[in-house]
């Protein structure tokens, strides 16, 4: 079915093309209909096309390094998708499959290449879509980058955890060791001046009800300790797990987006050369 220019106006992808470009443009591109839960591409089919969502949902998924199916992105209005592969005619390395009755418009190299030979400039405008693309996914990456795993974590830890937390950190400080050694020295000292004055103190030396006091502390302060260093493991490891999704992400964001600006560029770079006379006379050179 073919494509009308007002829909292609709704794409950002296409948002910067005049009248006479989106005409031709959709000259070329075809709407295809999916039905909810049809398979649009499989993994390692040859890349052919490209789809942008008119209406309706997909679901992009890859394999990850187990073997087990991931969701890579979920297209909907204006978002494309299968570009990559197709601008690099490299088979597909991703599934797409639609979740819900679904219009695309399908897209492949000889359309783009038919756009770019009539209307060169076309690919000034798809480049500067591009480019906005790549701002917004910068953006998005610095967003995931600066999340907190100390926030993800404490936004689900309970009342003994904070006290954990609270008491790990006042038991490691110099303020606990002073204080400590302070009252300490002060029940020694007490302790004996009395068994100097009266003959006897509620704890003579050496000290046994002290010693007491600490195994009790010691016994009830390794555990809380362990917890805390627990939470702190936990913390690190929601930390590297977010930093090798954001590192995921942003390495097929900037492959995908490289990959389209190449194929543009190149195109552009046949174009110009195409179009530029085939003889300049050198000033050296006699006229005819």
């Amino acid at each position: 079915m073919p494509c009308t220019a007002d829909e292609l106006r709704q794409i950002p992808l296409f948002s910067l093309l005049d009248d006479d470009e989106l005409n031709v443009l959709a000259a070329q591109v075809e709407v295809r209909q999916f039905s909810a839960q049809q398979r649009i591409y499989k993994l390692g089919e040859p890349s052919g096309r490209a789809y942008v969502v008119l209406s309706g949902a997909v679901e992009v998924t890859l394999l990850d390094e187990d073997g087990q199916e991931v969701i890579f992105s979920t297209p909907h209005h204006g978002e494309a998708f299968g570009f990559a592969s197709m601008l690099e005619d490299t088979p597909h390395q991703t599934a797409a499959t639609s979740t819900e009755p679904t219009t695309c418009i399908e897209v492949d190299r000889h359309d783009l290449t038919t756009l770019l030979e009539r209307k060169p400039l076309a690919g000034l405008d798809m480049l500067t879509t591009l480019a906005r693309d790549i701002h917004i996914a910068q953006g998005v990456i610095r967003g995931r980058a600066i999340r907190s795993a100390n926030e993800l974590i404490d936004q689900q830890e309970t009342f003994g955890e904070r006290i954990a937390d609270h008491v790990a950190s006042f038991g490691g400080s110099w303020t606990f060791i002073i204080l400590f050694l302070g009252t300490m020295t002060g029940y020694v000292i007490l302790s004996v001046v009395l068994v100097a004055m009266h003959g006897s103190s509620w704890d003579p030396y050496p000290f046994i009800l002290l010693n007491l006091f600490l195994s009790m502390l010691a016994a009830i302060q390794a555990p809380v300790i362990m917890m805390s260093q627990n939470r702190q493991d936990q913390k690190d490891r929601v930390r590297s797990e977010l930093d090798f999704e954001v590192n995921r992400r942003a390495e097929a964001e900037i492959l995908a987006l490289s990959r389209k600006i190449h194929f543009l560029s190149d195109k552009l770079a046949d174009i110009d050369e195409h179009l530029r006379p085939s003889h300049v006379q050198s000033p050296d050179e006699p006229l005819s």
